[in-house]
């Protein structure tokens, strides 16, 4: 199974509000630029990155936690970090029942996540190409 399938499984699996909710998420990573792609790392977590990390995610009981690898390093001026403001690098949106995820708030977020890793992470750019290559031919 590739990762995509495995975060397709994952989400069918949640049968209570955090499914939802964690669907919602990963639709706003994908939409938000053509060049991000989804890993499975850590034993079963869903990861987003392009040109680096940019997001982990996970349900967790009674939230949905969103971490940003680089989330220390971006500004954040809607304010959706909510969790994790005391670390040197990342931050994290924690969804709890009944929050709604803002799909363009949480869209630009991504995109200066990527900003960030474009700027800053330039040795991971060969490691793009061949993580584009690999989802290409459906190795992940």
């Amino acid at each position: 199974m590739n990762a995509s399938e495995n975060i397709d499984q994952l989400i069918a699996g949640i049968t209570d509000w955090r499914g939802k909710t964690f669907a919602s998420v990963r639709k706003c990573m994908l939409e938000a630029d053509s060049g991000i792609i989804e890993e499975w790392k850590w034993m079963g977590s869903p990861v987003w990155s392009c040109d680096g990390m940019i997001a982990v995610a996970n349900a967790h009981k009674g939230k949905v936690k969103v971490t940003f690898a680089h989330g220390a390093q971006l500004a954040d001026p809607d304010q959706l970090f909510n969790a994790g403001l005391e670390g040197n690098a990342r931050r994290a949106i924690d969804f709890l029942e009944g929050d709604k995820v803002d799909a363009r708030k949480l869209k630009a977020l991504v995109r200066a996540a990527i900003e960030y890793n474009r700027a800053h992470l330039k040795k991971n750019a060969s490691g793009r190409s061949k993580a584009k290559a690999a989802k290409a031919a459906g190795d992940d």
